[in-house]
C-alpha cells in the first residue's frame, strides 16, 4: 500500500454508513501470528493458508511477493521453511473499490458554487458504490453533474468522489459535497472539530416526556448483529444528539435533532435506546406497520428521517452558508395521514409543518 492510497483510504467521514467502504472497514488488516513447534519446517506460503483459511494459497502468495507479509521484521520468499517462534506480520490490503461512473440520475441541487455544493439525497439512494453496488449511488449522479477530474475533490478516491459526509439509504437530506481536494480536506477538519451544524427531522414512536433535552450514550458495533449499531458496550464512542419536540400525536412524537457528533446510524440508535426507535425503522425495533389504536397506518417503505439543515463555514470564502432541505412530500403526507387519524385538525399539522416544507 503506497502512502497515497493509505492516506486516501483513511479520510475520516461523518453520518457514516455501515458498508463495507466506510474508513473504519477500508484500512488494511494488520495481523501477527506466531509459529509453534506444530508449525515448524512448513513453507511460509503454507503456514499462511493454513492460519488465514479465508484466503486462498494464491492470495497468500501474492501478499508475499508484494512485500505484505514480514517474516521477523523482514521479507521473505514463500519457500521459506518456518522456525519455532518465528514472527509472521501480514497486512491484508481492502480490495479495490469500483469507480464511480457517471449516471444521468435526477440529482436536486441545493447550493453551488466552485468549492463546493449541497445536494438533498432522497431515500433509499447509497452515497457511493461499495461492496456489491457499482450504480444508481449519489456519487454516480454527482460525476454526472459536476464531472470527475477537477470538478469533484478526489480525495475519498475514485469512489467517492467529492464525498465527505454520508447519510444512510433510508435516510434523506442535505449532504455537502467538496469540489477541490483543498475543500475537502477543510470540511474533514471542521466535521472533526463539530463545527458544522446539522439538523434533523424525525418522527418516533411513544410519547417523549421532556419538550427538549440531550442523549449522550456512546455508540459502538453491535457484536452479535454487525449491521446495527448500540449503546450498550462500554467500547462505545462518546456521542451527542440534541432534541426538540415540534408535535405530539397518538403515540408519536415529531422533532427536531442536532447531531453534535456523527457516528453511525446515532439519531436513529439513541431513540431507539430510549425506547422510541424512528417510524420505519424496523432494523432498530420499529414495527414495519404503525397504528394508531387499533387503525394501521400505510407502510413508509423508509425512515422517518430526513437531514433538514446544514450550516457551516465556507471552507474558502469563510462566509456562513445556511442550506435547508424541504421535508419529502411522503413525509408530509404521512404525517398529515398519522394527525387525521389520531384526531387532530388538519390547520394544526399544516402549521407546524409550514416552516420545513
Amino acid at each position: 500500500m503506497t502512502p497515497e492510497q493509505e492516506k486516501t483510504i483513511s479520510e475520516p467521514l461523518a453520518d457514516e454508513e455501515p458498508d463495507a467502504s466506510s474508513p473504519s472497514a477500508r484500512l488494511a488488516q494488520r495481523l501477527k501470528l506466531t509459529a509453534s513447534a506444530d508449525d515448524a519446517g512448513q513453507r511460509l506460503d503454507r503456514f499462511l493458508a493454513t492460519q488465514l483459511p479465508d484466503l486462498s494459497r494464491t492470495r497468500v502468495q501474492s501478499l508475499i511477493e508484494h512485500g505484505h507479509v514480514r517474516l521477523n521484521g523482514s521479507s521473505a520468499k514463500p519457500s521459506h521453511r518456518i522456525e519455532i517462534g518465528d514472527d509472521v506480520v501480514v497486512e491484508i490490503p481492502p480490495a479495490p473499490l469500483p469507480e464511480a461512473r457517471p449516471e444521468a440520475i435526477p440529482l436536486e441541487i441545493l447550493y453551488r458554487d466552485d468549492d463546493v455544493a449541497v445536494v438533498n439525497k432522497p431515500a433509499g439512494m447509497i452515497v457511493h458504490p461499495g461492496a456489491g453496488v457499482r450504480t444508481g449511488t449519489l456519487a454516480n449522479a454527482l460525476v454526472h453533474e459536476f464531472g470527475a477530474g477537477a470538478s469533484l475533490s478526489s480525495l475519498g478516491g475514485e469512489s467517492r468522489p467529492g464525498i465527505v459526509h454520508r447519510l444512510d439509504r433510508e435516510t434523506s437530506g442535505a449532504l455537502i459535497v467538496a469540489r477541490n481536494n483543498k475543500a475537502h480536506r477543510i470540511l474533514v477538519d471542521r466535521f472533526r472539530n463539530r463545527e458544522i451544524e446539522k439538523t434533523y427531522l424525525a418522527l418516533v414512536h411513544g410519547k417523549l416526556k421532556s419538550d427538549s433535552g440531550r442523549i449522550e450514550l456512546p455508540i459502538a458495533r453491535d457484536l452479535h448483529r454487525r449491521i446495527r449499531m448500540t449503546t450498550r458496550r462500554r467500547e462505545g464512542r462518546a456521542a451527542r444528539t440534541d432534541f426538540r419536540v415540534l408535535l405530539r400525536l397518538d403515540g408519536f412524537t415529531f422533532l427536531e435533532a442536532d447531531l453534535h457528533t456523527g457516528r453511525t446510524h446515532q439519531i436513529r440508535v439513541h431513540f431507539s435506546a430510549l425506547g422510541h426507535p424512528v417510524v420505519g425503522d424496523t432494523l432498530y425495533g420499529a414495527p414495519r406497520e404503525s397504528k394508531v389504536g387499533s387503525k394501521l397506518l400505510p407502510v413508509l417503505d423508509r425512515n422517518f428521517l430526513h437531514a433538514f439543515r446544514v450550516r457551516f463555514l465556507h471552507p474558502i470564502a469563510r462566509m456562513p452558508i445556511d442550506v435547508h432541505a424541504p421535508l419529502p412530500r411522503e413525509l408530509a403526507d404521512y404525517l398529515r395521514e398519522l394527525g387525521g387519524i389520531a384526531g387532530a385538525g388538519a390547520d394544526s399539522i399544516d402549521a407546524v409543518l409550514k416552516p420545513y416544507l
